[in-house]
């Protein structure tokens, strides 16, 4: 009879504990309520960082410049506001600025030294850690889509030149002919950087020849990066490359983890600059890897990163960046970055020249 007394005192101490349990879980914060990131979102971009000084910009080239980088960002936040995803966001605003003469990239592409335009891109999904690039094409109008399209149609990350070039066929991308690229300012500064060469071997004398907008012809890469109402993170980085380039040379923008770079746990990060240096820093993985692993700040790993490491190896640039938590970062070691972003409440900021 003891026993049976127990054993009926244990049932009933058993499911109170269970109707106490069940009654209180409502009230407890689930894991989607911990992550619900609903209505938090927001889109940042570049249009190329470097030596952009007021003095050497007219009034009407900086509304140019401020009116595309309105155009390119509203274009995504549109889709983000409607509950549209991180990577249409991104590709859609790249896209304007792909087709647009004013930035290096697409149609506004530099020149390499034998006078062609090569392209490079990538794209990277926060979610799935997916991701696709492309380098050194010379026909496809819009490389963000080929490299999304690798991302997606493919299992590889990478297609260089006439491979990426017959994939991008295959895949119904739009195909142009080569001159579709040309404009004068590009052909200009290709002329510049060759006469500066030339000097230089004549002379021996790096300072013989000096123009400002060479050294800058580096710069010019357009970038994206973007967190949906989902909470899915996305970056996306599109180039002509540096004016000049010859032997097959490519940047940081085709490479993930330099140019590009999206972790939902982080951060989606798209850089400018001085191609070489960001790939021997890793510079994009590095800022999400700083966050991840030194319980860093979106704001003090970019800071970190660009004002610190990268002018320690000689090299210089910019970021644009925004965490799994809808904060934004435009970090630059230049006197200007062409940049705007747009937050969950719709504040647009555009802005060109340092502080």
């Amino acid at each position: 009879m003891k026993h049976l007394n127990f054993l009926l005192l244990f049932v009933v101490i058993f499911f109170s504990c269970e109707n106490k349990n069940t009654t209180n879980a409502p009230d407890q914060p689930t894991a989607d309520k911990e992550n619900n990131t609903e209505n938090n979102f927001g889109i940042i971009i570049h249009g190329g960082a470097g030596t952009i000084l007021k003095k050497n910009m007219s009034d009407s080239l900086e509304v140019a410049y401020k009116a595309k980088l309105e155009e390119a960002i509203k274009t995504g936040y549109a889709i983000l506001e409607k509950g549209g995803s991180s990577l249409d966001a991104i590709e859609k605003t790249i896209n304007v600025m792909e087709n647009s003469p004013l930035f290096n990239a697409g149609k506004g592409a530099v020149f390499t030294n034998e006078g062609k335009n090569e392209l490079d891109a990538s794209i990277m999904d926060g979610k799935t850690l997916n991701a696709g690039a492309v380098a050194g094409v010379t026909t496809v109008k819009n490389p963000i889509n080929l490299a999304r399209a690798v991302m997606e149609k493919s299992e590889h990350v990478m297609f260089a030149r006439e491979g990426a070039e017959q994939f991008a066929e295959e895949q119904g991308l739009e195909i142009v002919d080569p001159s579709y690229f040309y404009t004068d300012k590009r052909m200009n500064s290709l002329k510049r950087a060759q006469k500066r060469e030339q000097v230089e071997l004549d002379h021996d004398d790096k300072t013989a020849f000096y123009d400002p907008f060479i050294k800058d012809d580096k710069f010019g890469t357009v970038g994206c990066a973007a967190l949906d109402k989902n909470g899915n993170l996305a970056a996306g980085t599109s180039t002509g490359g540096m004016t000049n380039k010859r032997w097959g040379r490519v940047g940081d923008a085709p490479i993930i983890g330099a140019g590009t770079y999206a972790n939902n746990k982080t951060c989606a990060v798209s850089s400018t600059g001085w191609g070489e240096y960001f790939i021997r820093g890793v510079v994009a993985y590095d800022i999400s890897a700083m966050m991840e692993y030194g319980g860093k700040s979106l704001a003090e790993a970019a800071k970190i990163v660009i004002q610190e490491k990268v002018p320690e190896m000689g090299g210089d640039g910019g970021i644009i960046a925004i965490d799994h938590k809808g904060n934004m970062a435009m970090e630059f070691n230049t006197a200007g970055m062409y940049r705007a972003s747009i937050d969950k409440n719709g504040k647009l900021e555009i802005a060109i020249y340092g502080e």
